[in-house]
């Protein structure tokens, strides 16, 4: 039931009569609806009220507030500007010059005013929360600290500031500190299981798990319907490979509120981490059910099915996640090993190079790809991409020795010598790759005497 000045300005709208409000009940009409969103009604009942009290500099200054939301920072300004001269000592001046100045990108001004603000106010909490914003937008994380930490010194359960204050630290990346600061802060509240929360987060960024176990387990211990809490000691019974535990509190999270594909993901790599395959896949396709734009659910079922060697399934789940991402070069990588599997060597080709497209450059990738183009016969490609490779990667006995069977086959015999002795200079046991790949140039003569006369000047 709305409270009866609110009750009484409805009906004046309905029935365009004009009622009389003090300006204790305009002001309460006004933030009403600020704070519930219904700004047109709040512009008519800041108009109403200064036409009753034309002089009121709290009825002035929702106005300024109201210009403000609408991005009138001109015309706010010119208000406030007034105001000012009116009443210079009214803290709310200069917290709306600061904000007006804030959304200008003026935030060092901004800091000015809101430090003018602090000698005209005994609300010294509202104005430090602010400068703290300011300071943060500049990046200025110690004095952002500084005055959100002020704002806990008056109020131990101002769980905002709190979350400031570590952020900070976070940014800051002074984890020691922000460890030093969350014990301090737990000394004098110990039963604020987001401070513990916190702490843990802070012990298992600096991998110290079985602290960030102990903190998270009090942050659950105070508040049995803590996610969050849940989340993070599963995360690092992870860490310590007790995967049963993780899953339980993973499951805790499920009863707690609605499933969500994260939970179901992290119980299926548990199960994965223990063995239990069919298990993890059954939670895997929980998580695409949950989220079927989650890339890594329908990667995780790939991997899985690819483990089971049934490549036929592997390739369906992969091709879901390049559906979502396919600008991801680890996806086609995966795409061109399964394809390999299943002896579709042009689909694995086509992949490899869209892997190099999407600036995947690491040698095995040329490698694989040299190795299918020379398994299908394309052997001026495949030299050809061994070549791109060697501009990134020189003196490589994986490159040399494919160099050197590929010339043999192409019976351009002196460049494969060369890049044979280039192979064998660089890595005489990696030889072997020869005869995988090219045993009928391994069995040559002019292969096997070099090959001998290298391991007899190693002895």
């Amino acid at each position: 039931m709305l409270p009866m000045p609110l009750t009484k300005f409805e009906s004046m709208l309905k029935t365009n009569s004009v009622y009389f409000f003090d300006l204790v009940e305009f002001e309460e009409i006004i933030l009403h609806y600020l704070d519930t969103g219904k700004h047109s009604l709040a512009k008519k009942a800041v108009k109403l009220g200064l036409e009753q009290h034309p002089t009121s500099v709290d009825l002035k200054l929702l106005e300024v507030e109201i210009l403000i939301f609408d991005n009138k920072l001109e015309l706010a300004a010119k208000l406030v500007k007034k105001i000012e001269a009116i009443d210079p000592n009214n803290d709310e001046v200069y917290i709306q010059k600061a904000t007006i100045l804030s959304k200008g990108g003026a935030h060092k001004q901004a800091i000015e005013n809101l430090k003018i603000a602090l000698t005209h106010t005994n609300e010294k909490v509202d104005v430090w929360s602010l400068m703290g914003m300011e300071y943060l937008y500049l990046d200025d994380f110690e004095n952002a600290r500084l005055n959100f930490a002020k704002c806990i010194d008056v109020d131990f359960e101002d769980y905002s500031a709190l979350y400031n204050v570590v952020y900070c630290f976070d940014m800051e990346k002074d984890h020691e500190q922000a460890i030093k600061y969350l014990n301090a802060y737990l000394n004098k509240n110990p039963y604020c299981e987001v401070a513990w929360h916190q702490l843990g987060r802070q012990y298992f960024i600096l991998n110290m798990y079985k602290e960030a176990l102990t903190s998270f387990d009090y942050a659950v211990l105070i508040d049995e319907s803590f996610i969050g809490g849940y989340l993070e000691k599963a995360k690092t019974l992870e860490q310590l490979e007790r995967y049963d535990e993780a899953i339980e509190n993973y499951l805790i999270t499920l009863e707690l509120d609605d499933p969500t594909a994260f939970a179901y993901v992290r119980i299926g790599e548990c199960y994965g981490k223990l063995g239990a395959l069919e298990t993890a896949i059954g939670y895997y396709k929980k998580a695409v059910h949950e989220d079927p734009l989650l890339d890594k659910g329908w990667v995780l079922l790939t991997q899985s099915y690819y483990l089971q060697k049934d490549y036929q399934k592997a390739l369906y789940y992969v091709n879901k996640a390049l559906k979502i991402d396919e600008d991801n070069p680890l996806y086609w990588r995966k795409y061109a090993e399964i394809n390999i599997k299943l002896n579709f060597f042009e689909e694995a080709v086509s992949a490899f190079q869209k892997c190099i497209m999407l600036k995947d450059e690491d040698i095995e990738i040329f490698i694989a790809l040299s190795d299918v183009l020379s398994f299908i016969g394309e052997y001026n490609d495949a030299l050809s991409i061994l070549f791109t490779s060697q501009k990134i990667y020189k003196d490589f006995a994986e490159i040399e020795y494919r160099l050197a069977g590929l010339f043999f086959v192409l019976n351009k015999e002196n460049h494969g010598i060369a890049h044979l002795k280039n192979g064998l200079s660089i890595d005489f046991e990696y030889s072997s790759i020869v005869k995988e790949l090219f045993p009928i140039v391994f069995e040559h003569p002019r292969v096997q005497k070099l090959l001998a006369d290298f391991k007899k000047a190693m002895e």
